[in-house]
């Protein structure tokens, strides 16, 4: 039950930041990332590992997603704090993503060649539906291009996660064990 919130609190912090950046609501995104935090960060619900891993997702999004607007290749609506930067609303979502890592996509994230694959595959689609559905992100042409690049950098960060969420809880089990945990 825990992972289901998991998923649908991800998906429901997604729609506010397309949704409102889309509708010039920059702050759309960091408040239902504040929430999805407060939620996901309780004692309750909260894994080792969420905190470090959202302080991770921070300049991992702000360098893709920069990347991306420094280029020209994408153009971000609500672009605060400027269209040459990630706006805040993008890198809002990559912490809130990050929030996923250790719960709804738990699953993936033990499996490094599929997070890559995923990564690629499904960063774009995202960026795509969030240009089609809501016009809050604009590509350049040519299209096969834009999407690429991106499936590249969300193929290399998904690894990258992967990497540190599966490091982070082989160290988990060793520092149990010699404990007597």
């Amino acid at each position: 039950m825990k992972r289901w919130l998991n998923f649908i609190a991800s998906q429901l912090l997604w729609l506010a930041a397309v949704a409102g950046a889309a509708h010039g609501y920059w702050w759309f995104g960091p408040l239902a990332f504040l929430l999805f935090a407060i939620f996901q960060l309780a004692p309750r619900y909260r894994a080792s590992g969420d905190v470090m891993l959202v302080l991770m997702a921070l300049p991992v999004g702000l360098a893709v997603d920069s990347t991306m607007a420094a280029t020209g290749l994408l153009h971000y609506a609500s672009p605060v704090p400027s269209m040459h930067y990630a706006p805040v609303w993008i890198v809002a979502l990559w912490m809130g993503f990050a929030l996923t890592f250790n719960h709804s996509l738990a699953w993936l994230m033990h499996r490094p060649a599929a997070a890559v694959l995923l990564g690629a595959i499904v960063g774009p689609f995202s960026y795509w539906v969030a240009s089609r559905s809501w016009g809050a992100v604009g590509f350049t042409e040519p299209l096969a291009k834009v999407l690429i690049t991106l499936g590249l950098l969300w193929g290399a960060a998904m690894g990258m996660f992967s990497f540190v969420v599966a490091r982070h809880a082989k160290a988990r089990v060793l520092q149990q064990t010699s404990t007597g945990a």
